[in-house]
């Protein structure tokens, strides 16, 4: 009886696996792509990571794959999934990693994290990375084309996460934790911009600098 227990759990496990996929594999490059684009359009972005899959492990050569990936990525950044959005690129650079073509998505990284914060994102270590990201990017490529909306980037995030210290600082005043108030208060009174005669934004500091 255990053991008929056990193969009864084995084909329910392998049913449910079965029903993630839609049965489709054996495409040519072309029809993979196509459907990727028919599943993009009708915004099914995991139907489209799922035939991605299964569109690389067949057709591991094809040159389609290298423009699916960067469709994709721009896709899902659109749609605000900026994390499947990062993870195409990174497979991008993984496997076609030129210098110009690296150059491209981690602008494209760089700016999947900025719009992220479109949407209320109040990540502080995100903001923190995309900063040094921006740095080391125009350190790597001084000749960028992509530099006035880097250095715009940059400006942004340093306001927002400005702000943001502004806030915790109060906050940490406010809940009788001055101690840990003061750290914040210190990196602000050593920026840049706290000389700066800044206007504080109307609207929630997390959207101010990103609209």
């Amino acid at each position: 009886m255990k053991k008929f227990l056990i193969f009864i759990c084995v084909l329910l496990f392998i049913a449910g696996c079965s029903s993630k996929s839609d049965g489709i594999y054996n495409l040519p490059p072309e029809e993979w792509y196509t459907k990727i684009m028919q599943d993009l359009k009708s915004a099914d972005y995991e139907a489209a990571k799922l035939h991605y899959t299964q569109f690389a492990s067949e057709h591991i050569a094809s040159p389609l794959l290298e423009q699916t990936l960067l469709i994709l990525a721009m896709a899902n950044s659109e749609e605000n999934n900026y994390t499947d959005a990062s993870m195409y690129l990174n497979e991008y650079i993984r496997k076609y990693g030129t210098r110009d073509k690296i150059e491209h998505a981690e602008y494209l990284k760089i700016k999947a994290n900025f719009d992220s914060f479109q949407n209320a994102n109040r990540n502080q270590n995100l903001m923190e990375n995309s900063i040094v990201m921006i740095n080391n990017f125009l350190v790597q490529y001084p000749q960028t084309e992509y530099r006035p909306l880097l250095e715009t980037m940059l400006i942004k995030f340093k306001l927002a996460l400005y702000y943001l210290n502004e806030n915790i600082i109060d906050l940490y005043n406010q809940t009788g934790r001055p101690e840990s108030a003061m750290v914040y208060k210190k990196i602000n009174e050593n920026s840049p911009l706290k000389d700066a005669n800044l206007i504080p934004p109307d609207m929630p500091w997390y959207r101010a600098f990103f609209e």
